[in-house]
């Protein structure tokens, strides 16, 4: 097994590296297929995760969720089964040996679709589960991603063969060791559905402000209920979620436009700027002000090195 494993993991290696010419991101032909290179390690990377399956063929990850860790490498594969504000940081990586990795992206109906065709056995009364969890990689499930990351080769055969990989991939991870969440997350009716829902909408309104009431009707549930629920599924409370995705967004705001810090403030949100001071400083370590000069200097000496 572990013989089988090597080799699938070098293939992955060798096809990831030639798609990815420079360091970052990168989209592939596979609409729901994403390639990352970096030939350093990297300082925290803030953004929403959303559900996916990602392996780690060469280096090594860490993901914060709200105050837990998760390490994942070659061995390993990270699941998140609903969108959720993260931390994440590349540990591990030279210019000898980058960092290399794949994300593949799906949707609750994708998951409901496989249900169906497998006629697995789902319990709609489970409570649910953290929505994000690491396992070790099995040899079945390497090896259809392999063989959809090959199909990026082929372009003409993708429309036809990568929904079919698609499927056998999800269905290894819900046949894995943490499967249920997934599960439960399509079945309609569900906790971990309604958790969902709930997330859905205060990622929609971030800025506006909730009465954690009007969540929980939103979720039919009690407000304890919602409380503990949610909190089993992002590791955070409600308001901890929507202040993550208003310092997140205002973050990104200040980057990419020249906008007073006090206006950003209140585009995401916020009614008092110092508030808003206070808690950037506490998420990103400097004020708003400071850090967006020592991100843009830092660029700035990754372009002219």
């Amino acid at each position: 097994m572990f013989e089988q494993i090597y080799k699938q993991r070098a293939e992955l290696v060798k096809l990831i590296d030639r798609h990815t010419e420079q360091d970052g991101s990168h989209a592939t032909e596979i609409p729901s297929l994403f390639f990352s290179h970096y030939s350093n390690e990297t300082g925290p990377i803030y953004g929403v995760h959303k559900p996916s399956l990602c392996i780690v063929v060469q280096g090594l990850k860490e993901v914060l969720l709200s105050q837990e860790q998760f390490q994942y490498g070659p061995a390993d594969y990270l699941v998140a089964s609903v969108k959720l504000p993260i931390t994440g940081q590349v540990t591990e990586a030279s210019s000898q040996v980058p960092y290399l990795a794949l994300k593949l992206e799906f949707t609750p109906s994708e998951i409901l679709e496989v249900l169906r065709e497998s006629e697995m056995g789902v319990g709609k009364k489970e409570n649910p589960k953290r929505g994000m969890y690491v396992s070790k990689i099995e040899p079945s499930l390497l090896d259809a991603v392999t063989r959809l990351v090959r199909l990026l080769d082929n372009p003409r055969d993708i429309p036809v063969i990568a929904p079919l990989i698609l499927k056998e991939i999800i269905y290894r991870v819900l046949q894995g060791e943490h499967g249920d969440m997934l599960k439960q997350m399509a079945i309609e009716g569900s906790s971990a559905n309604q958790i969902n829902d709930v997330i859905e909408h205060i990622i929609n309104n971030y800025e506006q402000s909730f009465r954690i009431e009007e969540l929980a009707e939103i979720a039919n549930m009690s407000v304890s209920t919602l409380h503990r629920h949610f909190k089993e599924v992002t590791a955070m409370s409600p308001v901890q979620f929507q202040k993550q995705l208003r310092l997140q967004e205002a973050r990104h705001l200040l980057l990419s436009e020249s906008a007073d810090a006090a206006d950003v403030a209140f585009r995401v949100g916020y009614e008092s700027p110092s508030q808003f001071s206070r808690e950037y400083s506490r998420m990103f370590g400097l004020p708003p002000k400071e850090d967006i000069k020592s991100l843009r200097d830092k660029y700035n000496q990754t372009i002219n090195s």
